[in-house]
């Protein structure tokens, strides 16, 4: 049984609050890199350059990609041979707690959602954590925003609507979100599931590089139908138009109910923030 310090743990996650927050992940850079050389609208290629320019500037000054460093999502794959010495909960918001403090990092969390008074720093953490085979401990942190958050959808569709009811409803929730969630946007999406799974499904599609499709072809072929029927909406960067709507679509799928077809759709703009490490 091999242990882990909670102080380690904390540590970690005083990092990559950090490092999420000032450098975007390099799929994420590559497919804007590849935007922005592909497209065909001027107006379109200069918001873009103007998205790099910022990017360059936060990893050089160390500040936030995006004013809104957004709620801590922390994840950890936590082998089934490992034990944390202390409590883990505790010792993953004490490192958001540090990371957001250090950082200078906006404070977002809410203690109450209906009577809103703010924790002060961006405490509590949105933990999950997995069990895998082995003794490791890989945690991401994955800042998400509440621009492109509110924009998220779920729907309990019917088996009969099938994949082009699937299609229909994602295409619908980018065409309500518009220029709301700062396009270009990467979507997560969640097909099946019971309902709360299939949420979870969607925020932990965000987590795949975009280079990597689906390892079920079926999937893979549609995600990028998926890409392509979105960018052809011509919304384009921040709502300007272009042929640049969508840097990625990742599906992750999951045995469901005979009677169910829940999906979801988790939003992300270009600041499609995560960073990982091994503890």
């Amino acid at each position: 049984m091999r242990e882990i310090s909670a102080a380690a743990i904390t540590d970690a996650v005083e990092a990559l609050c950090i490092e999420a927050n000032t450098k975007l992940p390099a799929d994420v850079k590559a497919a804007l890199d590849q935007a922005e050389a592909a497209e065909p609208w001027p107006l379109a290629r200069e918001t873009l350059g103007l998205l790099q320019q910022n990017l360059v500037v936060a990893a050089d000054k160390e500040l936030p990609i995006c004013q809104d460093t957004g709620m801590a999502c922390v994840f950890i794959e936590l082998g089934q041979d490992a034990h944390i010495n202390g409590d883990l909960t505790q010792a993953v918001n004490e490192g958001v707690r540090r990371g957001y403090e250090k950082a200078f990092l906006r404070k977002s969390i809410t203690a109450d959602p209906l009577q809103r008074v703010n924790t002060g720093d961006n405490t509590p953490a949105f933990l999950t954590v997995h069990l895998v085979p082995g003794s490791g401990c890989r945690i991401t942190v994955a800042p998400k925003g509440a621009g492109s958050e509110n924009m998220s959808r779920l729907a309990m569709l019917k088996p009969a609507d099938g994949v082009e009811g699937v299609k229909k409803f994602v295409l619908d929730t980018v065409e309500q979100a518009g220029a709301n969630p700062c396009p270009p946007i990467v979507l997560g999406i969640g097909i099946g599931g019971s309902f709360d799974h299939c949420a979870a499904l969607a925020k932990k599609a965000l987590l795949r590089p975009l280079d990597e499709p689906n390892a079920d072809p079926y999937y893979a072929a549609l995600e990028k139908e998926l890409l392509d029927a979105i960018n052809a909406t011509g919304f384009g960067p921040q709502g300007f138009g272009g042929a640049t709507t969508c840097l990625g679509v990742a599906i992750e799928q999951k045995p469901t109910h005979v009677a169910c077809l829940p999906v979801a759709v988790n939003i992300s703009c270009h600041v499609t923030r995560r960073a990982s490490r091994e503890v």
